[in-house]
């Protein structure tokens, strides 16, 4: 049952082919056999999951299970859980147990899933590379001597080798993209507003989205129809109407117009990475499509940009990491200044600390015109680039990264991790949904075409994923894995 695609599960349980407790059951063992060697849990909830497996299997007894009924999943661990430790990778968090659910979780759990537990990740969201965890570094699936991909590097990892059909991550700046493409499946970026944000561990909060990563753009569909809406808790959140976001994946794609940015073409991308992408693109070109080339001229600005704004919003939001209320809290303290220099020092990691001392920085007197407001000005250009362009285009697409995986401990330099998030920032930095897919294999390692839309173009954006995906393989094949 590991190999099956969430939308092939949904049909096997709603078929009576086997139930919640047995499918459950047998990821559980699964993740026992397996993990200890990919290390993509932190906390795996069994005793709760086979309580939701059970309680979905007498709903669906009783003929009112929904569609995501009885299907398991995991959370990044960074989303609030009830009863269920919430660490965010970090030391700092280690002992938190969350009193309440995040929103999205709330929503999942309504719509009849099965939580398998918390998955690894960068600490607070911080990283590339999945290699930033106070719980030790993630290894992918496909190949353990390389990373993941990060920050949802976990949740990735987890999908990939058949621990769990789906499983939630969150984009801040390629953070759900850049490890699906890593670990070949599927993960979808939507609309900054689209998805609440309350009960998710803030990082940067004007950049910070959550969304699903599974197998297929199908199975992202179902459920973006529980993760989407309003919610009155969450100020950012917009109030607009869901679509159902299965209802056309079938759409055929003809006349479609795609962009091909030429600022993702350049110097920086691994020949083999351009390859996969430009076949790609002969396929939707085979199924009706037309390609035109494109300029989005501030490309080069994203991440300068992002980099300001980033550990600016990071600074304000981990000022509550004090050791007062919740969280890490050293031995001690001589008095209330002791308390928080080594409550903080001992707490966080070293990427986290380089981005409060970065962020502090740029906010500091007289320093935020130069820097921070600066940056906000910048990223409205960005965003105009990309509302320019959708004026010519429906969707554009490019790379979800340069390379492929690289080896644990090859990018030591932070500036050069920072560089691995160069085709994923501007669109967090815009605000718009986008979607990696597997598209190819380099040397045994996945390739990851990004496909970028419009505002709340979520819809449109499965529905060429899917058809992609229906006339390619990329995402049935898997990595080998003894069992």
């Amino acid at each position: 049952m590991h190999d099956k695609t969430l939308a092939e599960l949904a049909r096997g349980l709603a078929a009576g082919d086997f139930s919640s407790r047995e499918l459950t059951t047998s990821l559980l063992a699964r993740i026992k056999r397996h993990d200890p060697a990919i290390n993509s849990f932190i906390t795996v909830t069994e005793e709760q999951a086979l309580e939701d497996a059970d309680a979905a299997d007498a709903l669906r007894h009783r003929g009112e299970a929904g569609v995501l009924g009885g299907l398991p999943l995991a959370y990044k661990d960074i989303f609030c859980t009830e009863g269920v430790r919430t660490s965010a990778g970090s030391k700092m968090l280690d002992n938190f147990i969350a009193p309440y659910n995040a929103t999205v979780v709330e929503k999942l759990r309504h719509a009849g899933t099965v939580s398998l537990g918390k998955t690894n990740m960068d600490e607070f969201a911080m990283g590339s590379s999945n290699e930033n965890s106070y719980y030790g570094p993630v290894k992918n699936p496909w190949n353990p001597t390389l990373v993941p991909g990060g920050s949802s590097g976990g949740s990735a990892a987890a999908v990939a080798a058949g621990l769990a059909p789906a499983a939630l991550g969150t984009d801040t700046g390629g953070s759900i993209r850049q490890p699906a493409a890593f670990c070949g499946i599927t993960g979808l970026k939507p609309t900054y507003g689209r998805i609440s944000r309350y009960g998710m561990i803030a990082y940067a909060s004007s950049l910070d989205q959550a969304g699903p990563m599974a197998r297929t753009a199908e199975d992202c569909a179902m459920l973006m129809n529980a993760m989407a809406g309003h919610d009155a808790r969450d100020s950012t959140s917009v109030a607009r109407n869901v679509p159902d976001y299965t209802q056309d994946l079938d759409k055929p794609l003809n006349g479609l117009k795609i962009g091909l940015p030429v600022e993702y073409f350049g110097e920086g991308l691994a020949p083999e990475v351009e390859s996969a992408v430009r076949e790609a693109v002969k396929v939707y070109e085979s199924l009706g499509a037309q390609v035109i080339d494109v300029s989005l001229p501030h490309t080069r600005l994203a991440i300068p940009a992002y980099y300001v704004i980033a550990p600016a919003e990071a600074s304000s939001n981990l000022s509550r990491y004090d050791g007062v209320r919740f969280g890490h809290r050293c031995e001690d303290p001589a008095d209330l200044e002791d308390l928080y220099k080594r409550t903080r020092a001992e707490g966080f990691g070293d990427e986290v600390k380089r981005r409060i001392l970065i962020g502090t920085h740029t906010l500091s007197e007289g320093f935020f015109d130069a820097y921070y407001r600066k940056a906000q000005q910048v990223r409205r250009l960005i965003r105009q680039d990309f509302l320019d362009a959708f004026t010519r285009v429906d969707v554009l697409m490019g790379p979800a990264a340069p390379t492929t995986a690289f080896e644990l401990g090859a990018k030591a330099d932070p500036v050069q991790m920072y560089l691995q998030d160069i085709y994923t920032i501007a669109i967090n930095l815009a605000g718009i949904p986008g979607i990696s897919v597997p598209a190819g294999l380099a040397d045994n390692r996945p390739v990851g075409l990004q496909i970028l839309g419009p505002h709340f173009g979520e819809a449109h954006l499965l529905n060429v994923a899917h058809v992609y995906q229906q006339a390619t393989d990329w995402h049935q094949r898997r990595p080998e894995i003894k069992e």
